[in-house]
């Protein structure tokens, strides 16, 4: 049997993370041993909500009597110069799919465990613009769903809600204009792919929940639809 063939580049490869180890996404450290992306102290100060999944949870609040939804969960409660912070942003905006890969299976497996997602047919993710989407690369809402939905063994619906209007962020928009700034931004193509249907749609954050209620706002015109809500963070209380 031959040898595998070794990469050209390898050696230069090997002697890049010598001189530039991996470092902690979040403080910077290296990282040592089978720590990957976050440090094991980092790992640590983590703020979970993997017990939060009950119906009085933190997303639950944040979105009753704006939403008619069956379910809603999220994974970590998110705050300013976090850990939880330098997650989200690595998959957001850094392309970090393995990162993805590991918390969309988080995701899974908690909403797995919580008994309160059972009867979801599929998920869908939240869309991104056309422009933002070539500009960015990818949906990080899209790498969520693949890794949830390989947990759950659940098809993913990614062609009937999608985004009309172009929005800029809404990081340093108040309350109001967030709302205002979701207005109509979402629309329906093929409502019969999900008429009659449990869906569970999926985003990387909710913080005010205009993102999520304006996405159902677009969705409630699909006969017999449920909905169920899960994020990788929400805004703590």
């Amino acid at each position: 049997m031959k040898a595998p063939r070794r990469h050209p580049f390898r050696p230069l490869h090997d002697l890049w993370r010598i001189l530039l180890p991996h470092l902690c996404i979040h403080c910077g450290e290296p990282l040592v041993g089978d720590e990957q992306d976050l440090c094991t102290q980092c790992l640590m100060q983590t703020a979970w909500l993997t017990t939060d999944t009950a119906e009085d949870n933190t997303i639950g609040r944040r979105l009753a009597g704006r939403i008619p939804f069956e379910a809603a969960a999220a994974l970590m409660a998110f705050r300013k110069d976090t850990v939880v912070q330098s997650v989200v942003h690595h998959i957001k905006y850094y392309h970090n799919t393995r990162l993805a890969a590991q918390y969309g299976r988080l995701m899974g497996e908690m909403l797995v465990a919580s008994g309160r997602f059972a009867e979801v047919d599929c998920l869908v993710p939240v869309p991104l613009h056309p422009l933002k989407h070539l500009r960015r690369g990818y949906n990080q809402s899209q790498l969520l769903c693949e890794a949830i939905a390989h947990v759950m063994h659940l098809p993913i619906e990614s062609h009937t809600l999608y985004r009309r209007r172009y929005t800029q962020t809404q990081t340093h928009k108040n309350h109001q204009e967030r709302q205002d700034n979701m207005q109509g931004v979402f629309a329906i193509r093929h409502p019969e792919r999900l008429a009659g249907k449990h869906i569970l749609l999926v985003d990387d954050i909710v913080t005010t929940g205009a993102t999520t209620t304006a996405c159902y706002d677009a969705l409630a015109a699909i006969p017999g639809l449920h909905i169920s809500i899960a994020t990788l963070a929400v805004a703590a209380d």
